[in-house]
């Protein structure tokens, strides 16, 4: 599938097609995540339950990361 970037107000943009929307089940207000590497973009969709337990479980892991690393070692 080839699109094109396109001028949107004073940014550019693409335009995703509806029907590949509607495969990867995303929709108007999803939040997606986007990374790049060499030519390459990825857009992934971001679960904001899931990134609020992963940020709960950083929190925990910094906490108590030397009570971590004693259980680790034993």
């Amino acid at each position: 599938m080839k699109i094109k970037v396109r001028k949107i107000g004073n940014a550019e943009g693409v335009v995703i097609p509806k029907t590949l929307l509607k495969k990867l089940r995303w929709k108007a207000g999803d939040q997606l995540e986007l990374s790049a590497t060499d030519d390459v973009i990825r857009l992934r969709a971001v679960d904001p339950d899931f990134e609020r337990q992963l940020e709960a479980a950083r929190y925990a892991m910094e906490k108590y990361k030397v009570a971590l690393s004693r259980l680790a070692d034993s």
